[in-house]
């Protein structure tokens, strides 16, 4: 079958059955990662939203089981700025195995001064790049234990323009809040990468995938109240630049495609159709600069000292 028939076989309203499939999102409680863990809960799927929130997991979970009814849905505390207490999160999950996880969660800062976890680390790289390497370290029993695992990693725009710094990751010498969480998006999808090239290495049948939203605004998204609530103002200022982007639901789209479609690969990029920005999801190329195999085995080095685990299948 040709790429542009799988493109159009693919339909983001009609996805796949996925019944007796468990899956965690991280961040499932907001944004993007609610509207994965909402259209996966649609394919009867089992849904764990992972947050350190439990108020707002709650409110999530009452969301998603008031639009998909019998939705089994459920909420694990997850503390992605600490990572020692990631293994206690896992264990609590109670499975012997885990068909995916979409690497979600993210913190984003508008304003000095530079932040840190309460392990030390910069928090935007901490959280974003270092507690999900943590967390698949932890997984990875569970993902090895599914036989063909996803691990689905949120990219963005933002790391399309930055470059990593190895002698200065925590962005000591070098801090600017935009500039950072750009790099901590850019460590991520290193991570991803070398995670698909380490777990091709060892013969695993897991994979590891890039999914970015384009550009996803609150403006286009459709209200879930209490989760998200959009205002009549808000829809109509926001509505000329839906010819150039998406709202979060959509944006969600190439996150769920990259954990369940049969034809997807490790190592893929999954992205909007239209200048990476908006519509339905399709393979991308990869940026250049996301080819450089040094760097990225270099990042995954300085990961495993900072964060004390590593991901081994």
């Amino acid at each position: 079958m040709s790429s542009v028939a799988r493109v159009r076989s693919w339909d983001v309203h009609r996805l796949p059955a996925a019944g007796g499939r468990t899956f965690l999102v991280t961040g499932g409680n907001a944004g993007i990662g609610y509207f994965v863990a909402e259209q996966l809960a649609g394919t009867g799927a089992t849904v764990v939203l992972g947050s350190r929130d439990a108020v707002k997991a709650e409110a999530a979970l009452a969301s998603i089981r008031a639009r998909v009814p019998g939705a089994a849905v459920r909420h694990l505390r997850l503390d992605l700025a600490e990572l020692g207490s990631l293994k206690a999160s896992v264990d609590a999950l109670g499975l012997d195995r885990l068909d995916g996880v979409v690497h979600n969660a993210g913190v984003a800062l508008d304003h000095p001064p530079r932040q840190e976890t309460k392990d030390g680390h910069e928090l935007m790289f901490g959280v974003n790049h270092l507690g999900h390497f943590a967390l698949t370290a932890w997984l990875a029993p569970l993902l090895e234990a599914a036989g063909s695992a996803r691990i689905v990693t949120t990219g963005s725009f933002a790391a399309k323009s930055e470059r990593l710094d190895l002698d200065d990751l925590q962005n000591v010498r070098d801090y600017d809040p935009e500039r950072t969480y750009g790099r901590s998006k850019l460590a991520q999808i290193l991570f991803a990468l070398e995670l698909d090239r380490r777990l091709r290495a060892a013969g695993s049948t897991a994979l590891s995938v890039i999914a970015h939203p384009g550009g996803a605004l609150d403006g286009l998204t459709p209200s879930r109240p209490p989760v998200h609530v959009r205002t009549t103002g808000e829809r109509l200022r926001a509505l000329p630049l839906g010819l150039f982007v998406q709202g979060k639901e959509a944006g969600a789209w190439p996150a769920v495609r990259a954990l369940l479609d049969p034809e997807v690969r490790g190592g893929q990029m999954w992205g909007p159709r239209m200048f990476e920005l908006r519509g339905r999801p399709r393979n991308a190329p990869l940026w250049k600069h996301l080819t450089d195999t040094d760097v990225a085995a270099g990042l995954w080095e300085a990961s495993r000292e900072l964060a004390g685990v590593e991901p081994e299948f």
